[in-house]
């Protein structure tokens, strides 16, 4: 049966949700619930809600989304899920393949161009009580957007509600501290960006929130000990799974109610309690949180970025570093609890281990003056002389630090020599966070550097301009064509 078909005959079932469809149309009572308050802020914002600096937020993020997505193509778990996606095209698809020319379910793009863009841990980032990558969701919008035929300005506003919703949640409650991984927040994220461009009802919006959350919530177990390769897609399924269950909700299925507050829902088995209140959110001359994401210079996992900026001057200050005696990384909670503290963060030997050790990104910087792709290679991550080296190297939790979370991820690194010498340098934040937010020409740069030698220089320019322009695009699938190289 058809992916379309069959979601109509599970539509058909639900005559429940059509009920409540239609007493939320005639009237009833306000949102209650933390779904339905998230359901009507989405349904209710409109693209003339959004100030000019919003609307530059989603052009420079989704240039530097859609940039890191082109440089990962060639990635072995990257091929596997555009695989996947593809042996399910079809002359009805709706939904471009990144890197490709060919179409396939806005769910199954969604997860592959979401494996893509997250794959290097090069994309933006956002940390609150929780912390994540409101970028994984722009797949699902993208995706769904070109399904639905929508225009620039409809993409820019499903954007940034994904990123609102997204980041308001982890504002609300740590995710981590309890055995749960952050996806979780994009399942509703990605569900109303997606459910916005299928003109959804609040009601409609309300039963896709609670049917993402109920059947898809993430462990943690991914971001800790060694990490396997669905470190970089847990993200993209989440992004997928939102798409598929406001497909769900728009035909008329329902979910578990109340999501949040219910005996056995999301705060009893998962977050504790939290409470919401929308109208604090974005629009209406109140900030949006796209412009408090920060963008990341290297390509590892966020609270590593001061650790490589610290000990690339350390690593200067001391010169010779075999005369290095030990080192000493401090830094927040956070830090040590998602990159310091599992003993496999000083032996890793997957790239995903690797990017989210702060042991070895800061003597990996410390040798090479630099984190890029090629420091995540197997040759790389069974250096003997890095090995050696990050045997000597201390991660200490410092509260000083951690009170300064989330606005600054500051990290010290110390190298003491064998005379006794010490060589510090603390770091608090680097181009790109949101204390030092990038500019135009910056994500330009980045953007060149992750596609050109992929794509060419003319090919790159053309995607730029489309980025430049995006609310004046008539035509999703155009922002698809420079990258088609595959």
């Amino acid at each position: 049966m058809h992916r379309r078909h069959f979601i109509k005959s599970l539509g058909a079932l639900a005559v429940s949700g059509t009920a409540l469809q239609s007493s939320f149309a005639a009237g009833a009572p306000a949102a209650t619930s933390i779904a339905e308050q998230l359901a009507a802020y989405t349904a209710a914002l409109r693209y003339e809600d959004l100030d000019e600096q919003t609307i530059e937020a989603v052009r420079t993020h989704l240039a530097d989304a859609l940039g890191c997505g082109v440089a990962a193509l060639g990635e072995g778990p990257v091929t596997i899920a555009r695989k996947v996606a593809l042996a399910d095209a079809g002359d009805a698809a709706g939904s471009t393949v990144l890197g490709t020319s060919r179409r396939t379910s806005p769910d199954l793009a969604t997860f592959a161009n979401g494996a893509a863009i997250r794959y290097y841990d090069l994309n933006d980032v956002y940390a609150g009580k929780e912390i994540g990558h409101p970028s994984d969701n722009v797949s699902a919008c993208l995706a769904q957007a070109e399904a639905e035929h929508a225009n620039g300005r409809d993409l820019i506003l499903a954007i940034v509600i994904a990123y609102e919703i997204d980041c308001r949640l982890m504002d609300a409650a740590s995710l981590s501290s309890r055995g749960w991984d952050h996806p979780i927040y994009s399942l509703p994220a990605a569900a109303l960006g997606a459910g916005k461009l299928m003109k959804l009802s609040a009601a409609q919006l309300a039963q896709a929130v609670s049917l993402a959350i109920n059947g898809h919530l993430a462990l943690n177990q991914t971001r800790v000990q060694t990490m396997s390769n669905w470190k970089g897609l847990a993200d993209a399924d989440a992004a997928r799974n939102g798409v598929f269950s406001a497909a769900l909700a728009r035909e008329g299925l329902t979910g578990p109610a109340p999501i949040f507050e219910g005996d056995a829902g999301f705060f009893k088995q998962v977050s504790g309690p939290f409470t919401i209140d929308t109208s604090t959110f974005g629009g209406r001359g109140r900030p949006f949180r796209i412009n408090d994401c920060s963008v990341k210079f290297y390509p590892s996992q966020a609270l590593t970025q001061t650790a490589i900026a610290a000990g690339i001057d350390v690593a200067k200050q001391v010169g010779n570093l075999s005369r290095v005696t030990n080192v000493e990384i401090r830094t927040s909670h956070e830090g040590y609890f998602s990159a310091g503290m599992d003993p496999q963060k000083w032996t890793p030997d997957t790239s995903e281990t690797a990017d989210h050790s702060l042991p070895y990104v800061t003597a990996r910087a410390m040798f090479d003056g630099d984190i890029s792709h090629a420091s995540f290679s197997d040759k790389a991550l069974h250096d003997p002389a890095i090995r050696a080296f990050m045997q000597k190297i201390k991660v200490v939790e410092d509260p000083v630090l951690t009170k300064l979370y989330p606005k600054y991820y500051a990290t010290i690194v110390t190298a003491t020599c064998d005379d006794g010498r010490t060589f510090t340098r603390r770091v608090d934040d680097i181009p790109g966070f949101a204390t030092r937010p990038m500019q135009r020409h910056d994500f330009e740069l980045k953007f060149r550097k992750n596609v050109a030698s992929r794509i060419g220089d003319a090919r790159t320019q053309e995607a730029l301009q489309m980025f430049w322009t995006l609310e004046k695009q008539g035509n999703i699938s155009q922002l698809f064509t420079p990258f088609a190289v595959l």
